[in-house]
């Protein structure tokens, strides 16, 4: 028989469930998301608005303006200066032929030091690591000297992308992938007939598209942002990318402006678009796939 008059510390009080204390402990963590996604966005939020703002407000209520001082006079403005279209053409040119360069040369060079054997591999591959290691600002002056005055390329796009074409993170990325690859599709390509390019082609790379998406991004973010190298290869205006232009205007003209802030924002808008929109494509490429699969168990 059931006591009905067990004691009543026996009995689950209503309301503190199992279920109620993990949906609470649901809510906090989405709540402490999201005020560490704020924390994140908030500064890229306030160079928006800042950058829309006709008049300056540097005051915490600059954060929420006005509808009536919002405009693109500022983005009108810096490219009265600076011509952002011409400077966002450089840029791309810049960007894409180091991204062209560091992606074939990547893929040969780690392909060749995970899957071929010849003699002075591991010496080879040391000696990438090696160059990890050292700062890219420590090599450009003897960089400068080969590319200016060994090679004439000033004021070209070639001396501009030239030092970067290379990149050992990038063949240190490929060379780490390619060794995941199981080897025995390798092996029975080869007993099939195929030659090596055949293999890096049609088994290689189609299988290593993360690989291929983690240099895309690590090769745009560094010469996006370069300012320094192709500021000391070209002087003229017309051939300089974004982050040159911007620094000259920083340092120049951008006193003389109305809202001097609001334009140095906008610059920084036009910089930062093409970075975020790459980021947002390919976040969704970054996905776990089984290797193993390509071969029979």
């Amino acid at each position: 028989m059931t006591d009905v008059h067990a004691p009543a510390n026996n009995r689950r009080p209503a309301g503190h469930s199992p279920h109620t204390h993990s949906r609470a402990r649901r809510i906090l963590s989405r709540l402490a998301l999201l005020a560490g996604a704020f924390a994140f966005l908030f500064p890229f939020y306030y160079m928006l608005v800042g950058s829309l703002q006709r008049e300056p407000d540097s005051s915490p209520a600059g954060a929420f303006p006005r509808p009536g001082n919002l405009s693109l006079h500022n983005y009108a403005e810096i490219n009265s200066a600076i011509s952002l279209g011409r400077s966002l053409i450089n840029s791309g040119i810049f960007t894409g032929g180091v991204i062209v360069c560091t992606t074939v040369f990547g893929l040969l060079a780690g392909y060749a030091l995970a899957r071929l054997h010849f003699r002075g591999k591991g010496s080879t591959f040391a000696l990438v690591l090696l160059v990890q290691v050292v700062p890219f600002q420590l090599l450009m002056i003897p960089l400068y000297v080969l590319i200016v005055r060994d090679y004439g390329l000033a004021d070209s796009y070639i001396g501009i992308i030239l030092p970067f074409a290379i990149n050992t993170s990038a063949v240190f990325i490929f060379r780490q992938f390619f060794l995941q690859l199981p080897q025995a599709m390798f092996e029975a390509a080869r007993i099939d007939g195929a030659g090596e390019l055949q293999i890096l082609f049609r088994i290689a790379i189609p299988l290593c598209k993360p690989a291929l998406a983690s240099v895309v991004l690590l090769s745009f973010t560094g010469p996006w942002n370069e300012f320094l190298w192709p500021f000391l290869v070209t002087k003229e205006q017309d051939m300089q990318p974004l982050a040159v232009s911007l620094a000259n205007y920083i340092s120049t003209v951008s006193s003389a402006a109305a809202n001097p802030f609001g334009a140095i924002l906008a610059g920084a808008c036009v910089l930062a678009a093409p970075a975020v929109a790459l980021y947002l494509v390919f976040q969704s490429r970054f996905t776990s796939t089984d290797l193993d699969s390509a071969t029979k168990g």
